[in-house]
């Protein structure tokens, strides 16, 4: 039933997101301090008043991952339930991983390499609004050029095309797809004089924390998928 895997979506979505939260707290948090300190440093400028604290950005860390996990989570056990017959698997738990795996492929890996996360300190506040735009548009393209391959793999598939040729065909106009976005969207903001160690310890940080929360949600939704199997849970 649609309800069963929307229930183990929400559970392993909140587990995977506080997952994601600790590590970003131990890993992220203090290269977003680093950031911060750098960000108002500047010749004793004024600086507003912050409507949360740090110390009250870092509890909440926990409940926006979880928050997030909740959401992202939610809509996996949807999606899982509406693709489980269309994936050439053997197991729900290989079907989470291969569903998981493609999720985040085209909602953060691939707007991932075009326009990393940045501290703070990098990029005109004056053009965030456009810079947010930019990557959301490429979020929601590469979900679609994902599932274009996604599809075009399964149509060659039943065509009778093997597999070594049906993954240059679809990797190749994945490729040529890349390529397209990557030219058509504004490139990213140059990052400046900012101290090359300190961004790409944020940036991997950052991917760190996507990775930790999308494969514990395709672990944890896979695993509550066989324990409901084995014990004859109604799918």
């Amino acid at each position: 039933m649609v309800s069963a895997y929307l229930r183990r979506g929400l559970a392993a979505g909140l587990l995977a997101g506080l997952l994601a939260g600790l590590f970003a707290f131990f890993v992220g948090e203090p290269l977003l301090d680093r950031a911060i300190a750098m960000e108002e440093a500047p010749a004793g400028a004024h600086h507003d008043e912050e409507v949360f604290s740090r110390p009250t950005q870092k509890a909440g860390l926990f409940f926006a991952t979880g928050l997030f996990g909740v959401t992202v989570g939610g809509v996996f056990g949807l999606a899982f339930a509406f693709f489980r017959g269309r994936l050439a698997s053997d197991s729900d738990f290989k079907r989470s991983v291969y569903l998981t795996g493609a999720l985040f492929a085209g909602a953060f890996l691939i707007p991932f390499l075009k326009y990393p996360a940045n501290p703070p300190a990098v990029g005109d506040p004056e053009t965030i609004g456009a810079r947010t735009a930019a990557y959301f548009t490429l979020v929601a393209l590469s979900l679609l050029l994902v599932l274009a391959a996604w599809l075009a793999a399964r149509v060659l598939r039943e065509r009778g095309v093997d597999a070594p040729r049906r993954r240059v065909v679809v990797g190749a106009g994945m490729a040529l797809g890349l390529m397209a976005l990557f030219f058509a969207l504004p490139a990213a903001p140059s990052a400046g004089d900012f101290p090359a160690g300190l961004l790409w310890g944020f940036r991997l940080s950052s991917f760190g924390t996507q990775l930790v929360f999308w494969a514990g949600l395709g672990v944890l939704f896979g695993l509550l998928c066989e324990r409901a199997n084995k014990g004859g849970v109604a799918a």
